[in-house]
């Protein structure tokens, strides 16, 4: 009997890693280390079961389980639309729901409708493209930022932004809101697609096992 290999998850950090680890627990995958706030490891292991955990930045997620250093990922439908990684996506994990949008001042309201040529100031390039070229058929400026977004049509760099909205609070508070909406989101399973091959038993059953709880 060959040894059993590790099944590698990366997990995107924050809120999702922590949600994933509870909803692990739920079905008997625990891991201590990684309940150490202290610790400096970068790896996490549960011997006992054969499984490693590692956090990674959101957008590395799908990455890492592309290229097969980590057989199963978590992490938000906009990472996995926006990354473009081939991986499977084989479970809607149903939190961090959320919704992308495109936003900006009622007055842009009418650009929006009589697809004039904007400005759009976005996180997600590759979401924002496909949504005004291939759905609305409206050509737009794209420009990428990484930070506050919200910024974009307050200083007059876009008409409008097309972001992540959970309540609509930042958007309210800077005189913006919710325009249309592109899709909802939320947090999802990604798995290799060799070791979806590989390890078809041992995946299909934590996937069966998630779900029962979900």
């Amino acid at each position: 009997m060959s040894e059993q290999r590790y099944l590698t998850f990366a997990l995107g950090k924050g809120r999702l890693a922590n949600k994933t680890l509870e909803l692990l627990e739920q079905i008997g995958i625990t891991c201590e280390e990684m309940k150490d706030k202290e610790s400096r490891k970068l790896i996490f292991v549960n011997e006992e079961l054969k499984l490693k955990f590692f956090l990674a930045k959101g957008p590395d997620v799908p990455t890492y389980v592309e290229y097969g250093a980590a057989d199963i990922g978590v992490v938000g439908k906009d990472t996995i639309i926006e990354e473009q990684r081939r991986v499977l996506e084989v479970l809607d994990l149903g939190f961090g729901k959320c919704r992308m949008c495109v936003c900006g001042p009622e007055s842009a309201r009418d650009l929006l409708n009589h697809h004039e040529m904007i400005r759009v100031a976005t996180k997600y390039p590759i979401i924002a493209k496909d949504y005004f070229y291939n759905k609305k058929h409206q050509t737009v400026d794209i420009i990428k930022l990484n930070g506050s977004v919200e910024l974009g049509p307050i200083v007059g760099l876009s008409d409008v932004i097309v972001d992540i909205v959970e309540t609509g609070s930042t958007l309210r508070e800077n005189g913006l809101g919710v325009l249309e909406e592109i899709c909802p989101l939320s947090a999802r399973m990604i798995v290799n697609q060799v070791s979806m091959q590989m390890e078809s038993e041992r995946i299909k059953n934590l996937i069966a096992a998630i779900k029962s709880q979900l």
